[in-house]
């Protein structure tokens, strides 16, 4: 099994790309890995020497997090995204892990390696922290003005994913809404409650934000633009959390004291929510494996993110997405 890492995708790339890589290539002894990229920025952060399980691959363009997807795509045809997919698309590599412009890893995706046929358009899924565990949310961005049979899609795809990735034996796939009754929510949202009943998963019916945080569902289902403001509220409210409560408790010297008392319990706590601690996120629906990092991943990200690309070769996850669409795709839209 070989990986493709885009090296040059990041907000602190290379260095924490390749020290991710590096800790993945010495805890995967037997994972090949290949770093995309301007060999000559690459090469500075490999001074101890390059393991066996680790290759460069020349990439000479980078895009950036300013540049719009299609048309850097257009004009940069040897950047380091592009590269490292076309590795996946050639057989090369079994999957690509990048933290660079989300926009680009999508658009190279789909031009690249194409949807599985039956998935109308790819979504993102990430894992988001609750109490119990780590719960599946999609779509948290690719797709924001999402179609009723885009999210009976999605609850089929995060079903598989969570139960092979996550190991949850049968997870409760929930809708996103307003209100927890059937009936609730907009056009899209009624619809696609219908299509959700019918399906071959555990749906439990709607579930409302406030939810979330409680691991109520295992697999939360919405479209783009409601996911991707669910993540970043989420993520905003723990860091404001987090400053607030160090501010409170070492503001005398009577709270520093009970401080060092409750900091291991923060410490943990602080692990739960920090999202490099599961790694990528999976761009389900497309015909091969492509794991999004957050933009200012560093290495532990990197290397969760590799473990999680790892995990979905290992388990041929896109075979069990082809193997699932027929019980709720018809034979024709499979055709397509």
């Amino acid at each position: 099994m070989k990986i493709a890492v885009d090296a040059m995708g990041g907000d602190y790339a290379p260095e924490e790309i390749v020290k991710g890589t590096l800790q993945a290539a010495k805890v995967y002894s037997g994972l090949g890995l290949i770093l995309v990229g301007r060999r000559e920025s690459i090469s500075p952060y490999l001074s101890t020497g390059v393991p066996e399980n680790v290759e460069m691959y020349e990439a000479s363009e980078v895009i950036g997090m300013d540049e719009h997807p299609a048309t850097a795509l257009r004009k940069k045809k040897d950047a380091s995204i592009t590269v490292a997919t076309r590795l996946v698309k050639t057989g090369m590599a079994d999957a690509v892990v990048s933290a660079g412009s989300t926009g680009a890893q999508m658009a190279a995706a789909l031009l690249g390696l194409g949807r599985i046929k039956g998935i109308d358009r790819p979504a993102i899924a990430t894992v988001f922290p609750t109490l119990e565990g780590g719960k599946l949310v999609l779509d948290v961005g690719a797709n924001p003005d999402a179609k009723p049979e885009h999210l009976l899609q999605y609850g089929l795809m995060g079903s598989i994913y969570a139960q092979y990735i996550l190991g949850i034996a049968k997870p409760r796939v929930g809708l996103l809404n307003i209100g927890s009754e059937e009936g609730k929510g907009n056009e899209l949202a009624q619809q696609a409650y219908a299509l959700l009943k019918q399906a071959p998963i555990n749906f439990i019916g709607n579930v409302e934000g406030r939810d979330v945080p409680y691991g109520r569902a295992d697999v939360v289902v919405c479209e783009g633009f409601t996911g991707n403001v669910l993540l970043k509220t989420a993520e905003g409210l723990a860091g404001a959390l987090f400053q607030l409560i160090k501010e409170k408790i070492t503001a005398n010297l009577v709270r520093k004291l009970g401080a060092l008392a409750v900091k291991p319990g923060l410490r943990e706590i602080a692990k739960m929510m920090d999202y490099a601690e599961y790694g990528g996120s999976p761009l389900l629906g497309v015909n091969g494996v492509s794991i999004i990092c957050h933009g200012s991943s560093k290495e532990r990200a990197i290397f969760n993110a590799i473990r999680v690309a790892q995990e979905c070769v290992a388990v041929d996850f896109l075979a069990k997405i082809r193997e699932e669409l027929p019980k709720v795709i018809t034979p024709g839209e499979l055709q397509e």
